[in-house]
């Protein structure tokens, strides 16, 4: 009887200490969840604002501004247009292979 006793006993303990690790790994587990998805949270407001940001950045009057100032740019008129020709080569005779 004592020898059922003890073999009760362990398995009772080790039921105990398999119920406590699994309730570890459980709060673990959701805490790394929580962090993660407030990571996520984080992550998306940061997308968000540098998507404004870069609309911002993308405007017509940015873009001329920039053009004017850092680049020297000028916008174009008649009198300043330059007209290129291009002359093509004339073909080559068939009878010089």
């Amino acid at each position: 009887m004592i020898r059922l006793n003890l073999v009760l006993l362990l398995g009772v303990l080790a039921s105990a200490f398999y119920l406590v690790h699994t309730q570890y790994e459980s709060r673990r587990l959701y805490a790394a969840l929580d962090r993660t998805q407030a990571q996520s949270r984080k992550l998306d407001a940061e997308h968000e604002q540098l998507q404004v940001q870069k609309r911002a950045q993308a405007t017509p009057a940015r873009v001329q501004q920039l053009a004017t100032r850092q680049l020297q740019m000028r916008p174009v008129t008649p009198g300043i247009t330059q007209y290129v020709t291009v002359f093509e080569p004339a073909p080559a005779a068939e009878g010089s292979k």
